[in-house]
């Protein structure tokens, strides 16, 4: 059989590069069908790799913290038949483009022929050249040093010389550069105003011997008393913090609050989880009641489920509801519970625990945490009475629920007002004014209060 190519699998409409975090297999390394050959990372989640079939590891085309497009082969795996006819691995070349095909070998085991597709645009991709100063880019500096493809392209296109290159403190693996160093060089060569003289065109290549003064680059803080512990981002808090600001330069925050007597809730959870539990093994949380009444609002006003790009309203049809969870780690990820409207209460109690569970143990597929139109948090599970929450990109809404609390209330009864203690929790949503209004905004949140307090006390599980 020919080796089977394992390739950078689809990671959501949006998503077209992934990095890879960590290989698990190396060269000659036995893989299982399914068994985890490498974790990868996007803007979104971290995920594993399987692999697709039984067998040995032949090729191994990228390193680790390589950003690789989506679709492109990032291994070969050797079959049983291809690993007793060729026992060893074959150089990788991850600069070349190749297709795998098998081609009868005595009649009896295949063969695979490796076909060059287009050596001269390989090449041509490898080979950047930095246009201000005519210094070629190298995959390696004269001392040994390697630089990705990503490094040198973006050296490329900023202007960044060798010379640079090799100033700057790499906090990769054994010093490499990584994306985010040679972004952070850039970013303070342009606000310190660093400029380099551009020379004449017939200059000739820059080689060892030509003195060029080293361009420092600053190193992390640290503290001299020691009152102050610095830690830098994990990747995960980097992403989150650039969404963050993302969503508030992109839309026009306004947030909306409501009280809730959400005690008809409280007391029929408390009588039924028992049943519950051992009807459909399954806890049940308020969190998928809550998820059903924003539902049903999302259909009386259909506006709040929806993007917008430039002049134009994308109402969404489907409610793809994403839940915000917390990770070990302190970290968020909102899982997306697709097409919400169509589940029972206990159809929702199974998407959501099994979501937070998965999200929980870093087990989630890329696309679980796509194509979310309305994002609901719990602010109430860290004991916050209520939170004004920043909007999910692109879209337009996500509502905040409270901790609940016993409060005094005033009921109104045909006796009169009386006064009782009640289940009392608030509701906070955050919407994107440029094309939800207050009136629009503060109605549909009254609307999932009504819905949660017009709950059934007698419903039947």
């Amino acid at each position: 059989m020919p080796k089977v190519e394992l390739v950078m699998p689809k990671m959501g409409e949006s998503i077209i590069e992934a990095t890879i975090l960590k290989w698990h297999k190396k060269v000659g390394d036995r893989v299982e069908q399914d068994e985890t050959i490498l974790e990868i990372a996007t803007d979104k989640v971290d995920s594993e790799v399987p692999s697709p079939v039984s067998g040995v590891i032949a090729e191994l085309l990228f390193e680790e913290n390589a950003v690789v497009a989506v679709g492109k082969v990032i291994a070969f795996i050797a079959t049983e038949t291809e690993a007793t006819n060729d026992n060893t691995p074959s150089v990788p070349t991850p600069k070349m483009d190749v297709s795998v095909e098998p081609t009868p070998q005595n009649g009896s085991a295949a063969a695979v022929k490796v076909v060059q597709k287009d050596v001269a645009e390989a090449q041509k991709v490898e080979a950047f050249a930095v246009a201000a100063l005519a210094v070629e880019l190298p995959k390696a500096s004269e001392g040994g040093r390697f630089y990705s493809p990503l490094v040198r392209t973006i050296a490329k296109q900023e202007g960044v010389s060798v010379v640079e290159l090799d100033a700057i403190s790499g906090s990769g693996e054994g010093g490499r550069v990584t994306k985010s160093d040679i972004l952070y060089f850039v970013d303070n060569k342009k606000s310190v105003g660093t400029t380099i003289a551009t020379p004449p065109t017939t200059m000739p290549v820059l080689t060892p011997s030509v003195a060029e003064p080293k361009i420092s680059v600053p190193q992390a803080a640290t503290s001299v008393s020691g009152d102050v512990e610095i830690i830098e981002m994990d990747r995960m808090r980097q992403v989150i913090a650039k969404h963050m600001m993302d969503s508030l330069q992109t839309s026009a925050h306004v947030t909306s609050f409501v009280e809730a007597d959400v005690t008809n809730i409280v007391n029929w959870r408390n009588g039924i989880k028992g049943d519950f539990q051992k009807k459909y093994g399954e806890n049940i949380t308020f969190t998928p009641i809550f998820i059903e009444a924003v539902c049903r609002a999302l259909r009386d006003f259909p506006l709040v489920n929806s993007s917008v790009k430039g002049t134009q309203i994308f109402v969404k049809k489907d409610l793809n509801i994403g839940m915000a969870a917390a990770l070990p780690s302190g970290n968020l990820i909102v899982p997306v519970i697709r097409n919400a409207d169509t589940l029972n209460l206990v159809g929702l109690s199974k998407a959501v625990n099994d979501l937070a569970n998965r999200a929980r143990n870093n087990k989630l597929k890329p696309d679980e945490t796509q194509g979310g139109t309305f994002t609901l948090t719990n602010v109430g599970g860290f004991g916050n009475l209520m939170g004004t929450p920043i909007i999910n990109q692109p879209q337009v809404a996500i509502m905040a629920t409270g901790a609940i609390k016993k409060k005094p209330a005033v009921l109104e009864t045909e006796f009169g007002d009386v006064i009782a203690v009640r289940h009392m929790m608030f509701l906070s949503l955050s919407y994107d004014h440029r094309i939800v209004d207050g009136s629009l905004g503060g109605s549909f949140l009254r609307r999932v209060a009504d819905y949660l307090e017009q709950f059934d006390a007698k419903r039947s599980v």
